[in-house]
C-alpha cells in the first residue's frame, strides 16, 4: 500500500455511488460493534452480580475489548463481501484503522489484568501505555504510506553478529515480540485461572493458592520454552543455563530458594489459611496474603508486615484459628482483703454476658490466681469467636463494666500499701462530688 496510489484510489471512488456502501458498512459496523459488546456486557454483567466484585470487574474490562474486536471483524466481513461487485479503497484504509485501535485494547486488556491492583494504576504503567499505543500507531502510518515494506527490508538486511552467527535485527524484533505476546497470554491465562480457583468454596483455601501459584508457574515455562522455539533457539542450550543456576542457588540464592520452598510447604501443610491470626516473634495480625516466597500479615493497627516463609517454618508460630477461632481472654484485679469473694466473683462472673462478641458457652469463669501484698488477685476470663477483629474493643468494655460495680461499692479494689478504709472513704467522697455535680 503506497500513499500516492491509496490517495488515487480514493479519488476514484469518490465518483462512483459505490462509496456510499463502503461508508455505510463502515457506521453499521460500527453501531452493531458497539451495540453487541454492550449487549453482551450488560447480560453477562447480571449473571455476574452474585459471583463477588472480581467477576464482575472482569466482565465490565473485557466489555472495552469486545467491541473493537466485533467492529474488526464486521468491517473485513464487509470488505470480503463488497469486494465481490466493486472497489473497497475506504474499507481497505479503515481496516488497519480498526485493527491498531482493537490491538491497543486488547495490550492495554492483558496488562492492566496482569499487572493492575486492586485497580490502581502507576505512573510508569501508563507512560507504558501511552507508548505503546504512539508505537501501534505509527506503525499503522507506516504501513498506509507504503514505508513499512523499506523498513521491513532494512531491517531484514543489516545483521548483528551473536556468537557464530548473525542475526538479522527483523529476527530479533520478532523474536522479542514472540517472547513477550507469549508471556503476556500466559500471566493473563494464570491471573484468570487463579480468580476461578479462589471462588471455588469447596477447596481448602491454602490449596487453591497451592494450585493457582502451580499453574501460572507451569503456563510461563510453557511459554518460554514454546517463544524459544517460535524463533529457533535449539533448547538444549538449558541445560548450560540450568546447571549456572544451580551453582547459583547452591552458593547465593539458597535465602530465596528456601522461602519458596518454605511458602509450597506452608500452603501444601495448610498449617495457615488467609484469614487465621498468627503470632511470630514480635510480630501479630491477620494473615492476608501467603505468596511463593513471603506471607503478608495485617495487624490490628492497619500495618502490612511482610514475613519471609522461612521465618514461619524454622520459628514458632502461635496460630489462634487453626483448630478453633475461640479465643479466650481475660483481665486481672485485685480487690481487696476482707471482700466476700461468694459474693465478689458471681458478680464478676455475671459481666461480660451483654457484651458484643462475648460468647456464653464457654461461660465466663473468675479464678483466684494468689493472696497478693495487698489484696486478692482475681482472673476473668470470658470466650471470643473473632479474634481477627482484636481483643481490645471488647476487654475495654468489660473493664468499664467493673469500673461501674467499683463506683457502686460492689467491689473494692484494692491500693497498694493503703489501708482498706482509706479506699472506703476516698470512693464515698467520689461519689458525693459526681452527686453533687449531677445536682447542680
Amino acid at each position: 500500500m503506497h500513499l500516492p496510489k491509496l490517495l488515487s484510489d480514493l479519488f476514484d471512488d469518490l465518483r462512483e455511488p459505490g462509496i456510499l456502501w463502503q461508508a455505510g458498512a463502515i457506521v453499521l459496523s460500527v453501531a452493531i460493534g458497539w451495540w453487541l459488546a454492550r449487549f453482551i456486557r450488560d447480560r453477562y454483567l447480571q449473571r455476574a452480580e452474585g459471583a463477588g466484585a472480581v467477576r464482575r470487574i472482569g466482565v465490565e474490562s473485557f466489555a472495552r475489548v469486545l467491541g473493537p474486536l466485533l467492529i474488526l471483524g464486521l468491517l473485513a466481513l464487509s470488505r470480503h463481501v463488497l469486494g465481490l461487485y466493486q472497489h473497497v479503497n475506504l474499507l481497505k484504509v479503515a481496516l488497519p484503522l480498526f485493527s491498531s485501535f482493537a490491538l491497543i485494547r486488547v495490550a492495554f486488556y492483558l496488562l492492566r489484568r496482569v499487572f493492575a491492583r486492586h485497580g490502581q494504576l502507576g505512573a510508569a504503567f501508563q507512560t507504558f501505555e501511552k507508548i505503546f499505543a504512539l508505537l501501534v500507531w505509527a506503525a499503522v502510518a507506516l504501513y498506509i504510506t507504503g514505508l513499512w515494506p523499506d523498513i521491513y527490508r532494512y531491517l531484514d538486511n543489516n545483521q548483528l553478529p551473536i556468537g557464530r552467527h548473525k542475526v538479522s535485527l527483523i529476527d530479533i524484533l520478532q523474536a522479542c515480540a514472540s517472547v513477550v505476546v507469549l508471556l503476556m497470554l500466559a500471566l493473563w491465562a494464570g491471573a484468570a485461572l487463579e480468580e476461578r480457583l479462589m471462588g471455588v468454596q469447596g477447596i481448602h483455601s491454602s490449596l487453591r493458592v497451592v494450585m493457582a501459584r502451580l499453574s501460572r508457574a507451569v503456563l510461563i515455562v510453557v511459554a518460554v520454552l514454546v517463544s524459544l522455539s517460535m524463533v529457533g533457539i535449539d533448547l538444549t542450550v538449558l541445560s548450560v543455563f540450568g546447571g549456572a543456576l544451580g551453582v547459583g542457588l547452591g552458593l547465593g540464592l539458597q535465602k530465596i530458594a528456601s522461602n519458596y520452598v518454605s511458602g509450597f510447604v506452608i500452603l501444601l501443610e495448610r498449617s495457615l489459611s488467609i484469614g487465621d491470626m498468627i503470632t511470630v516473634d514480635k510480630y501479630s495480625g491477620k494473615v492476608s496474603h501467603i505468596n511463593t516466597r513471603y506471607t503478608v500479615l495485617q495487624g490490628l493497627d492497619g500495618v502490612d508486615t511482610v514475613l519471609p516463609n522461612e521465618m514461619l517454618i524454622s520459628s514458632v508460630v502461635q496460630n489462634q484459628s487453626l483448630s478453633s477461632h475461640s479465643v479466650r481472654v481475660a483481665t486481672t484485679l485485685t480487690v481487696a482483703y476482707g471482700s466476700d469473694l461468694d459474693v465478689v466473683i458471681p458478680l464478676l462472673e455475671s459481666l461480660p454476658a451483654g457484651v458484643a462478641r462475648v460468647l456464653d458457652i464457654p461461660k465466663p469463669g473468675v479464678s483466684l490466681n494468689k493472696f497478693g501484698a495487698d489484696g486478692f488477685e482475681l482472673e476473668l476470663g470470658f470466650w471470643i469467636t473473632d479474634p481477627e477483629s482484636g481483643r481490645g474493643g471488647v476487654l475495654s468494655d468489660v473493664n468499664k463494666k467493673i469500673y461501674a460495680l467499683v463506683q457502686a461499692g460492689d467491689i473494692k479494689l484494692a491500693l497498694p500499701g493503703a489501708d482498706p478504709r482509706i479506699f472506703d472513704a476516698q470512693m464515698a467522697l467520689a461519689r458525693e462530688k459526681i452527686s453533687q455535680t449531677l445536682t447542680n
